[in-house]
């Protein structure tokens, strides 16, 4: 390494010792991630499987939407319509969303008899908890921070790591481009450096993407959009833990009554019928929900829920059954387009089948490194100890390395807050160690 390399950068013992344990509190949780997220990743396969008895039941639909609510409502006393789901087939059991007490419930009808078939809150369907457990480890806020703050250590993981990679003394593509198999401790090195170089830049690009659901992060994105100026509507995605209620809404404002019913009267009812007939022409990517005015006689909201978020499309649905205000994705500004491109590859939805394969190759590329990091750490630790690499006395760090610290700790405010209490305690313990009197030397002879 040069001079000017070895001023600008810390020797790699110390980038070693950084990675070694940022490592050792992000890869627990990156297992948890890349598990929770391959399930999560094939949420409409999933669902389907979990509903497919209620996809094609028998007998002739005879019922009418409205009525297929009613029949909801019956079996739900208290409760109020939140939204209405277009169903999959002709032949497939009516999906009515109900809230009651601030809870959504989804209700599912035969369309032949109004029999209710199947009753279950929307936070414990399956694909929910996989959501929630990957997002805020089921904890909600408090869970989101947490796994925001191992996202921003996994950038310095990331960061170190490619540094460590980075091929020095002129060696081939073996160790560099390609694992060396059959070489004993050199191929678990291999297997997790070499797999940390492939995955490394979608790995950044799902952190980024994850980064505006967050729950500190997503509410300083919004902060910075009011004052520096119309960026984004922050309406596209949540932030923090937002119960499925205020989701399936549409997200309302602040202060809006969850429970207080939309409609009351049988009319408002009939306005589903027309509304339902007309969203069912558009053809629009499922899932489709419909929901309902705030008032007497208002205008129905219609709007697909597609994953592949640039193919979602809303609109409202007069009650005499006319489209009005159509809004496509590519109206919306220019931050909430960039986020709904991300989360889409995030959900492996962007791009079709090809895109889940990509997303199943990263996930099977990170278990594979976290596997190989584990092997190489458990062969290296001392019985009985940790295994840290060794502290080196200088401890150079480099300019280089302090403003790389400092505009990733601007970026990411919980790693700048880490680093300045890791700083801190280290300074401290310094101040220790200087402090403390220096045992007698013991004189020659005795």
């Amino acid at each position: 390494m040069s001079t000017m390399s070895s001023r600008f950068w810390p020797d790699e013992r110390t980038v070693w010792r950084w990675h070694f344990f940022a490592g050792l509190f992000c890869l627990p949780f990156v297992v948890l991630l890349c598990l929770t997220g391959t399930i999560y990743l094939f949420k409409p396969q999933i669902d389907q499987l979990i509903d497919r008895r209620f996809d094609h039941l028998p007998g002739h639909p005879t019922a009418t939407p409205a009525r297929e609510v009613r029949a909801a409502l019956a079996a739900l006393p208290g409760a109020h319509l939140l939204a209405y789901e277009l169903p999959p087939g002709p032949a497939a059991a009516a999906r009515v969303i109900l809230v009651r007490r601030g809870e959504a419930i989804r209700v599912l009808v035969d369309p032949a008899t109004s029999a209710v078939l199947k009753i279950v809150p929307e936070e414990s369907r399956f694909e929910r908890i996989v959501f929630r457990l990957h997002g805020q480890l089921l904890l909600g806020n408090a869970g989101s921070v947490v796994m925001e703050m191992v996202a921003s250590w996994t950038f310095v993981l990331i960061g170190t790591g490619l540094f460590l990679w980075w091929p020095r003394g002129g060696r081939n593509a073996g160790g560099v481009l390609l694992p060396r198999l059959g070489k004993g401790r050199r191929t678990w090195r291999d297997l997790h450096a070499v797999t940390g170089l492939w995955v490394s830049l979608l790995l950044a690009l799902f952190l980024l993407s994850g980064l505006p659901w967050s729950f500190l992060w997503g509410h300083a994105l919004a902060r910075v959009e009011a004052t520096v100026g119309r960026l984004t509507t922050i309406k596209a995605w949540e932030i923090g833990a937002v119960p499925a209620a205020v989701s399936i809404a549409g997200q309302p404002m602040a202060g809006m009554n969850m429970d207080a019913p939309a409609q009351e009267s049988g009319d408002d009812l009939a306005g589903l019928d027309r509304a339902v007939t007309a969203a069912s022409r558009l053809g629009w990517p499922a899932p489709v929900l419909l929901t309902p005015p705030r008032s007497s006689g208002g205008n129905w909201t219609v709007r697909s829920d597609a994953q592949d978020r640039p193919r979602r499309v809303s609109a409202e649905i007069t009650p005499s059954g006319a489209l009005r205000g159509v809004r496509r994705f590519a109206d919306k500004p220019l931050m909430d387009r960039l986020v709904g491109y991300g989360v889409a590859m995030h959900e492996g939805q962007l791009f079709g089948w090809a895109n889940q394969a990509l997303n199943l190759i990263v996930a099977l590329g990170l278990l594979v490194m976290s596997a190989a990091a584990l092997v190489i750490w458990t062969r290296r630790r001392p019985p009985g100890r940790l295994g840290a690499p060794p502290r080196l006395s200088n401890r150079r760090v480099g300019w280089g390395a302090v403003v790389s610290m400092v505009i990733f700790g601007v970026i990411l405010p919980e790693l700048g807050a880490a680093l300045l209490m890791l700083g801190l305690a280290s300074a401290l313990a310094d101040l220790r160690r200087k402090g403390k009197p220096r045992p007698p030397r013991q004189l020659a002879g005795r």
